[in-house]
């Protein structure tokens, strides 16, 4: 009888490993709203750093006054 064991012991693992693989790629089918959604956030993102952008560039003089006063604190 543990000769029939010792060879299902050595199998388990690369068994296991092909059922998690196949189990994994036929989770993977059904992300059709995943894809959406992710679409979504990409365009919703993208419009977020064009404001940020434009922002940036309207603020341009402004900054180079914003940036010394920052990070500096009074040790006197």
């Amino acid at each position: 009888m543990a000769q029939f064991l010792y060879p299902l012991a050595l199998l388990a693992c690369p068994v296991g490993m092909g059922l998690m693989m196949w189990m994994m790629m036929r989770g993977g089918k059904s992300t059709d709203t995943t894809t959406q959604d992710r679409s979504n956030e990409l365009t919703r993102l993208r419009a977020e750093v064009d404001q940020l952008r434009a922002e940036q560039r309207g603020n341009n003089g402004n900054s180079s006054t914003q940036r010394t006063g920052a990070g500096t604190a009074d040790r006197g």
